[in-house]
């Protein structure tokens, strides 16, 4: 079925690009942390003519990560959206965050783009980085380029570079250059240009500007003929015209391997690698250049996504932003028609429309096919909706956000702010649906969820910095329960005389453990109405209101309480009285049933690399889990699942040490599978833990 998918894609993307038909692209820029992203969308935005100067991450002076959250870290924490001319065409680059714990945004971007250009470091070892966002755009069959960055400074060979990148790539790399490389004072080497293994031309490097033309290095021509040979037979599985003339030694025409190239790239069977250094401009124009020849256009992108494009005006939204001067921004990517202000699609009215352009927003009154425009204030548009003339649909493959892997419990520092905070959080949650916010009745928690550490403490800088609600932080405490281990009879007498009629109630109850997961059971054997019958819901009411809280302070489950005998009194029994009876006999009895604390055990699933199992069972085994056993993970070539039943106590921040035996990209899921007991010192330590917090 996906070599059937990729032979259709492939069929409609001949046509491609269309070089200097004004045609609009959209393009995004993904990679690891640190990979160089961002400058690089300096230097594209330098080398188009869009800024004057290169803008620098470190100074804080780039066009992308200009919000203060991610100028404090130094990191992408959000979508940047530049648009440029270049060479008649127009080009929107999303920058997006390389850490894992901001990926939605990332795989949001994706969704919406022609291509990717996939940036990494020259450095072998780190390539599982890229495992995630590979996997993401091969499932989608999203053309990609990937990016050596940094050659400068590379190391490693580009022959180890480019079999370790094919190790975590399921589509055939195809390198189109080889580096030029001089030895240094110290001893090493640097790169100082390329050979364009199509045009079998060399250039060297500049500091700023175009590279310039070079005559062939001779040492070098042994390398790259092997280089273009490996080229060329990768080219052939896809061209059987290309194939014959190898076999017959016949060299073939640029033309035909220029065709392959934008064909096959098109079709997302292979993926063109380029070398360059984004910081210094070097390899960007030859970057820009590749993009523009093959990069397929925004019609033929809503044919891969099966989106309905039938002329009428249609817009995708991809991202939400909340502006305290703009209000709600919704990014959107026109797939169809025009859109204009003041123009009512599917029950809307559009009004202000503004392109962006890193933190400026320029007013703009139309915006064509292919476009990227921010939206103002359409309050029911949400991420992964498209907005069309019959209404607003919800696109079938906008991705879903990722299980959360991190929690912390929030609390407003001024109980006046605690409405602000609801709100405030629900902005944030529209603006990055990986977050997730509830209120936990069991512990009284306000719950803060999503991917990680800095994921959260860059939500909670939000809440701070734009919505002026400061906020305190702690681990969520645990949802224990208590139980009792044997059983007891119990009599309880409530009696009160006051002025007029007194209160009385007796009641004789016994009591009982029941298996884990039963929960609680009432069962009523009275006879001969010595508790007459409209008294005993009330007795059922006082024990439920008992065992939401019992001797070990936590609620109580899993036993059943018989009511068996009583007494009343005409005058002076009441709905009330039989309550308190109810409540006063198991506050006398649960002690003697020996109580005991439950923790809450889950079912939790860890994925990562093969090579990352061993130690991720040791992992688990360290924090109290029982390992169930591992197996490959579905669809995840080189990954496995390892399942296992681990307390709920110790998951608080396991993420952080999942991801350092996983080169950061591992990850879990989990769910709820049963309540275990907790004895021993565990558990005295949880008990006096809880005391302590109802003090407080």
């Amino acid at each position: 079925m996906a070599d059937l998918k990729s032979e259709t894609i492939k069929s409609e993307t001949i046509t491609g690009g269309r070089p200097g038909s004004g045609a609009h692209r959209v393009v995004a820029l993904c990679g690891p942390y640190l990979s160089g992203k961002t400058s690089l969308l300096e230097s594209i935005l330098y080398a188009s003519g869009a800024i004057g100067r290169r803008g620098s991450t470190r100074a804080g002076t780039s066009i992308g990560d200009a919000a203060a959250e991610a100028r404090k870290r130094g990191m992408s924490t959000e979508i940047n959206v530049a648009t440029v001319d270049y060479l008649g065409d127009q080009w929107t680059f999303l920058d997006v965050p390389g850490s894992i714990e901001f990926q939605h945004d990332a795989f949001a971007a994706l969704a919406v783009c022609d291509a990717a250009v996939v940036v990494c470091e020259p450095s072998p070892e780190r390539v599982m980085a890229l495992a995630p966002l590979l996997k993401c755009i091969e499932d989608r069959h999203i053309p990609h380029i990937i990016f050596v960055n940094k050659i400068d400074s590379a190391e490693a060979r580009v022959r180890d570079m480019l079999a370790a990148l094919q190790s975590v790539s399921e589509r055939k790399l195809v390198l189109r250059q080889v580096p030029i490389r001089r030895p240094t004072s110290d001893g090493g080497e640097e790169t100082v240009g390329y050979v364009d293994l199509v045009s079998e031309r060399a250039y060297r490097y500049k500091s700023s500007g175009a590279s310039d033309l070079i005559e062939m290095p001779a040492e070098l021509l042994p390398r790259e003929t092997d280089a273009r040979r490996e080229l060329l037979e990768t080219l052939s599985e896809f061209d059987d015209t290309l194939l014959e003339q190898l076999i017959e030694d016949v060299a073939p025409e640029k033309s035909l391997i220029y065709r392959d190239l934008h064909d096959e790239f098109g079709a997302d069977q292979i993926v063109p690698v380029l070398l360059g250094a984004g910081d210094r401009e070097n390899g960007v124009r030859r970057l820009m250049k590749a993009l523009r020849h093959d990069t397929p256009l925004a019609t033929e992108t809503a044919r891969r996504r099966e989106l309905a494009t039938d002329g009428k005006s249609a817009a995708e939204c991809f991202k939400v932003l909340h502006q305290s001067h703009a209000g709600k921004l919704s990014l959107c990517r026109v797939w169809s028609g025009t859109l204009t202000e003041g123009q009512n699609l599917g029950g809307q009215r559009i009004g202000t429309m503004l392109r962006p352009f890193g933190q400026r927003l320029d007013k703009i009154a139309e915006a064509r096919t292919g476009e990227v425009v921010a939206l103002a204030k359409i309050d029911t548009l949400s991420a992964g909706d498209v907005l069309t003339a019959d209404g607003i649909v919800r696109a079938a493959d906008f991705p879903a956000p990722a299980p959360a892997v991190f929690v912390l419990s929030l609390a407003a520092k001024n109980r006046n702010d605690e409405v602000k905070l609801s709100g405030a959080l629900h902005k944030i949650v529209e603006e990055d649906p990986s977050l997730a916010f509830e209120a936990r009745g069991e512990t009284h928690e306000l719950l803060l969820k999503g991917q990680g550490e800095m994921h959260l403490k860059v939500a909670v800088d939000k809440l701070a910095g734009r919505y002026n609600v400061a906020v305190e932080t702690a681990t969520p405490r645990v949802a224990y329960r208590e139980t009792i281990q044997t059983g007891a009879q119990q009599h309880a007498r409530y009696k009160r005389q006051t002025g007029g009629h007194g209160q009385f109630a007796d009641i004789k109850v016994e009591i009982r453990p029941l298996p884990r997961g039963t929960g609680f059971r009432f069962v009523d054997k009275i006879v001969g109405g010595v508790v007459p019958r409209n008294f005993i819901p009330a007795v059922e009411e006082g024990l439920v209101e008992y065992l939401k809280e019992g001797p070990l302070g936590q609620p109580v489950v899993d036993l059943e309480v018989t009511l068996f005998d009583g007494q009343f009194h005409a005058v002076d029994s009441s709905e009330m009285s039989f309550k308190m009876a109810a409540r006063i006999a198991m506050a006398e009895a649960m002690p003697k049933c020996r109580p005991i604390l439950l923790e809450p055990v889950l079912k939790v699933t860890v994925t990562g690399p093969s090579e990352s199992t061993p130690r991720l069972q040791r992992l688990i085994s360290g924090r109290r889990g029982q390992l169930l056993g591992y197996d490959t993970r579905p669809g995840w070539t080189g990954w496995d699942e390892v399942s296992a039943l681990m307390p709920e106590a110790e998951i608080a921040d396991m993420i952080v040490e999942i991801r350092s035996v996983t080169q950061g990209v591992g990850t879990f899921r989990t769910e709820f599978d049963h309540l275990q007991e907790l004895a021993g010192r565990t558990a005295e330590r949880v008990v006096e833990e809880i005391r302590k917090h109802q003090a407080a």
